[in-house]
């Protein structure tokens, strides 16, 4: 999830239909069904990772030198976040806090603070905890080894895979949003991936890996580019995308709509998450906040200021002090 020229890959709600004719070049043959789910083929492979060579973003987690802690800091920022927020407040923390050590010893409130506006705070006070674990039981280093990295608090699969690539250079199968849209509309020629991680999904971007240990750090960071910036969920500009001459099914089958989905969402406007937030920046900025600003932030909900407050201080993320509420 992981400008100027591509740094080196060793390092670090409806489309709009547009008929295939708009990409250059007449367009190849639909695959066969029982070719949707095949893995990834070598050409297309080295056309993906030669397009992140020319098109990549030059992130400053993926320059060279950077530590393997930077790395996993900025992987945890970017889940459920886009690039442009987190790169401020990645800068911050590096500056502040450059090693586990440095983050273990912090002040939480500190960290709370300085992870701004970022949203899902659960997410800083895990790094502080994954930092101090690390300290703890690997000399503060992040230890290497995708199983031993998911033993650290708030990694996942994901995360450990993620680190295991970018910041330890090994084979490991990463795969995030923009992955699996790629993998799915290429191979399988729908417009979405499944609505949680399937199955078939885990099998294709494993077989899509390539077996060369260094090739496969490219095809991870630079397939997950293709996703961010040109296989867009909502707007994608095939006429721009290295796999559209290699065969895509999706684009080879006219760009077929997504499945409906029925799914029920719920505005963010007067939710609980949106209430926490305001709770949360009243925090970082004050310090401290009585029962009478805490109710100013909905005069007309006292209950739902309540809950809210009551669940931040469940996670951690207030305290409670007399009438007070003050960051932890």
């Amino acid at each position: 999830m992981s400008g100027a020229s591509a740094p080196s890959t060793i390092g670090a709600g409806q489309d709009h239909q547009v008929p295939a004719r708009a990409v250059r070049g007449a367009s190849p043959a639909a695959p066969s069904p029982d070719a949707l789910s095949s893995p990834v083929d070598d050409a297309s492979i080295e056309a993906v990772i030669a397009w992140f060579a020319r098109s990549g973003r030059d992130l400053p987690w993926r320059h060279q030198g950077v530590s393997a802690w930077a790395i996993l800091v900025s992987e945890v920022m970017l889940q459920q976040t886009p690039v442009v927020r987190v790169l401020p407040r990645w800068q911050e923390w590096m500056s502040c806090w450059p090693t586990p050590a440095d983050l273990a010893d912090a002040p939480t409130a500190e960290v709370l603070r300085r992870w701004d506006r970022l949203g899902y705070p659960r997410r800083a006070l895990r790094l502080q905890e994954c930092a101090r674990a690390i300290v703890r039981e690997h000399g503060g280093e992040v230890p290497e080894g995708e199983e031993t990295l998911r033993t650290l608090p708030g990694v996942g699969e994901y995360t450990a895979a993620a680190v295991t690539a970018f910041a330890h250079h090994r084979r490991a199968v990463v795969v995030d949003t923009n992955i699996r849209r790629v993998l799915t509309r290429s191979r399988r020629g729908r417009a979405l991936p499944d609505r949680s991680y399937s199955a078939a999904e885990r099998s294709l971007a494993a077989r899509s890996l390539p077996v060369q240990q260094e090739r496969s750090v490219a095809w991870n960071q630079a397939v997950m580019e293709l996703g961010a910036l040109v296989c867009t969920a909502r707007s994608p500009r095939c006429e721009e995308c290295p796999l559209a001459a290699e065969g895509c099914a999706w684009l080879a089958a006219g760009r077929p709509a997504p499945e409906a989905d029925t799914r029920r969402r719920q505005a963010f406007e007067g939710t609980d998450r949106q209430m926490r937030g305001l709770i949360m920046a009243l925090l970082r900025g004050d310090g401290i906040a009585n029962e009478m600003q805490l109710l100013a932030l909905d005069p007309e909900d006292s209950a739902r200021v309540q809950r809210c407050t009551e669940s931040l201080i469940a996670d951690g993320l207030a305290v409670r002090e007399g009438e007070s509420l003050h960051l932890p």
